[in-house]
């Protein structure tokens, strides 16, 4: 169980601002994908985001400087068990079989169980989901020592704007070096957590999960409006008088759109089924607001001179004005 702020390189008082810099410069030189072939690097990968995720938890920050979890997020020698002058018999050796290692508060992030969940992997109360028998918090057979999984992982991926909003698969390496297809959710959006069980920390009764949060990247000219995507598209001053067919941009692909002739800037054109994915299973909608770009030319500014001495109107009567 390493020393979280040893493993980044920070000392006790480090700012929230200073772990953060510390750990995102360790992990942009230890990451998986700058070093396919030294599996060191990914073993201190893990090491490195557990930690970040240990001290970046104010909660668990807290709990760590008081001594009362390890630096896996693990108890300290609960009720004195497992303690460094204490005894720590295996089990069948005579001894009790209890241990300090692999008490499991909740993994990711969640809060610390009650009481008898810590009863429970005292005395053997199985793996993790499943409880003795009547709910009591004491299993059967006291003095087995309970194997726990091994810790979740946290991971953050950012998710290009079109492939959030199409479902594009995302091609994800973790940890321990493999790479992993990850199909994403309908309704994805900045926030969204997805679980892979067995993608975890090693553990006796199995590895833990990869908990991994998504963060939808902004577009260029894509904005998000709810389950809609939303496009200030320009046109020419010809093709708002006369009208016709243009070629519009989709998060998918170019589609033509017919632009009505005599169009005004903010008219807004929709497109049926191109926003994103619904958790109800169908689509949100592409929202064209159309924005007529006038050219500086020297003989449009003529024509039009000539054409407003002629009695064109007042567009905005109706405001009063």
């Amino acid at each position: 169980m390493a020393d979280p702020y040893q493993t980044l390189g920070v000392a006790r008082t480090a700012t929230e601002a200073d772990i953060k810099k510390a750990y995102r410069k360790l992990a942009k030189e230890l990451h998986p994908d700058r070093n396919k072939d030294n599996p060191k690097a990914s073993e201190r990968f893990s090491q490195v985001t557990n930690a970040y995720d240990l001290l970046n938890d104010k909660d668990k920050r807290a709990r760590f400087d008081r001594g009362e979890i390890d630096g896996d997020g693990n108890p300290a020698a609960p009720f004195g068990f497992g303690g460094g002058g204490g005894r720590s018999p295996h089990p069948g050796a005579g001894g009790g079989g209890f241990r300090s290692q692999g008490f499991e508060f909740g993994g990711g992030g969640a809060d610390a169980p009650d009481m008898s969940d810590i009863f429970e992997g005292l005395f053997g109360g199985g793996s993790r989901g499943g409880g003795a028998p009547g709910g009591g918090g004491f299993a059967s057979g006291f003095g087995r020592r309970g194997a726990t999984r091994g810790a979740d992982v946290q991971y953050k991926l950012q998710v290009p704007f079109t492939d959030a909003a199409t479902l594009a698969p995302q091609r994800v390496t973790l940890g321990d070096g493999k790479a992993i297809d990850l199909k994403l959710p309908a309704g994805v959006e900045t926030g969204t957590q997805m679980r892979l069980g067995g993608k975890g920390q090693p553990g006796p009764a199995g590895a833990g999960d990869a908990l991994v949060t998504i963060e939808v990247q902004p577009h260029r000219f894509f904005v998000r409006d709810g389950d809609d995507v939303r496009v200030d598209l320009p046109i020419s001053l010809a093709e708002a008088v006369l009208g016709g067919q243009i070629k519009a941009p989709t998060v998918e692909r170019p589609v033509m759109l017919t632009i009505p002739a005599g169009t005004s800037s903010g008219k807004v054109l929709r497109l049926k089924g191109k926003g994103f994915h619904k958790k109800a299973g169908d689509r949100g909608d592409q929202l064209v607001t159309l924005m007529v770009d006038v050219p500086d030319d020297a003989a449009l500014k003529t024509f039009v001179e000539a054409w407003a001495g002629r009695d064109a109107g007042n567009p905005r009567a109706a405001m009063g004005v």
